[in-house]
């Protein structure tokens, strides 16, 4: 059985709450996803900011396997 959070964990990108610089209807990833454009990029911060998260999403979103 897997924990909690990871069942809870968004799995789009519109049910991720902040970064919407990066992830928002205009943002420079959502941008680069929709148009199968993403090149190699880095997610860097403190842990529990979303970093896991928004990774699991973009490969979902481009539909590959995880």
């Amino acid at each position: 059985m897997e924990p909690l959070a990871y069942s809870m964990r968004p799995k789009n990108f519109d049910e991720i709450v902040g970064q919407s610089h990066l992830i928002g209807k205009n943002g420079a990833i959502r941008r680069l996803v929709k148009n199968n454009k993403l090149p190699s990029i880095i997610l860097y911060g403190k842990p529990g900011i979303g970093k896991t998260t928004i990774a699991n999403v973009i490969v979902s979103e481009l539909g590959l396997p995880s």
